[in-house]
């Protein structure tokens, strides 16, 4: 298939790298061409804009930062929607707001193209290694036709409904992993006061009823001081403000993940850190 791909950053490129190896065409876009040389080594081809890239290719797919650079690539001067062409599949795999996601649907049904909100868990391990966990919402006949697609860059994928229902699947999943954040940094905090053996600790707990996919993959970063980003403080606290915002409008109350929220938000607004990983929040504790 020839797929277009804006969004060269820690969670796309993995994807592109395993769409070249499956034996794809791809080409590429992203604000600064030189993230992208990597990928252009590996037989990406390079597209100036949004729109020449959709003029060139049979599905696009979307990987950016925010919800504003979301609806700047899609419904821009230069965007993707200025040049589709009936039957063309266009996919948000970005973690964007669920309304977001439904106005861009709404769009595409105007113009006779198919469109899916289709976001993403698994972090930079999970998007290097094609084990991404992947929640789609919009035009079902587009999710059987890039099922197989999905395969090759994931391990589990499931549809949820119309427009804007995977945007809410990761929502959940964002509040989900807001606990688990919040409970292995405590968990350290206290381990570490009690004079324990972390690695010690760890290895117990992966072992037992605590086990979870962020203390697995986190804590050990954390031991190595390793707070690169496998996925954005930033972009972390980002999908807990939809997830708060799409609760109020539900009128659903979650006090655990407003209190994430907080903690995140002075990570990465008081202490600005918000371009570590995630894992960084233990900086809270830790000096």
């Amino acid at each position: 298939m020839k797929i277009g791909f804006i969004g060269t950053g820690v969670m796309g490129s993995g994807i592109i790298h395993n769409l070249l190896k499956n034996g794809h065409d791809v080409a590429v876009f992203t604000r600064t061409k030189s993230k992208a040389d990597p990928l252009l080594e590996e037989g990406a081809q390079w597209a100036s804009s949004p729109a020449e890239l959709t003029q060139q290719v049979e599905t696009v797919i979307t990987m950016v930062g925010f919800p504003q650079d979301v609806e700047e690539v899609y419904f821009g001067d230069h965007g993707i929607f200025s040049t589709v062409t009936s039957g063309q599949i266009l996919i948000d795999m970005t973690t964007s707001s669920p309304i977001l996601a439904e106005k861009i649907g709404k769009k595409a049904d105007e113009l006779d193209v198919m469109a899916l909100d289709a976001p993403v868990s698994g972090g930079d391990i999970g998007a290097q290694n094609a084990t991404l966990t992947i929640m789609v919402g919009g035009n079902q006949t587009a999710f059987e036709t890039m099922k197989p697609i999905f395969d090759q860059i994931g391990h589990a994928t499931n549809y949820f409904g119309t427009y804007g229902a995977g945007q809410n699947a990761k929502m959940a999943n964002q509040i989900m992993i807001a606990g688990t954040m919040t409970g292995l940094t405590e968990m350290l905090v206290y381990a570490k006061a009690a004079q324990l053996d972390l690695k010690t600790v760890l290895e117990t707990l992966s072992n037992g009823g605590a086990s979870n996919w962020s203390m697995e993959n986190y804590v050990p970063r954390i031991l190595k001081n390793d707070y690169t980003p496998g996925f954005f403080a930033k972009h972390f606290l980002k999908d807990l403000k939809i997830a708060l915002d799409q609760a109020k409008q539900m009128q659903v109350d979650l006090p655990a993940t407003r209190l994430a929220t907080q903690l995140y938000d002075n990570l990465v607004n008081q202490q600005g850190l918000g371009d570590d990983g995630t894992q960084a929040l233990i900086k809270l504790w830790w000096k």
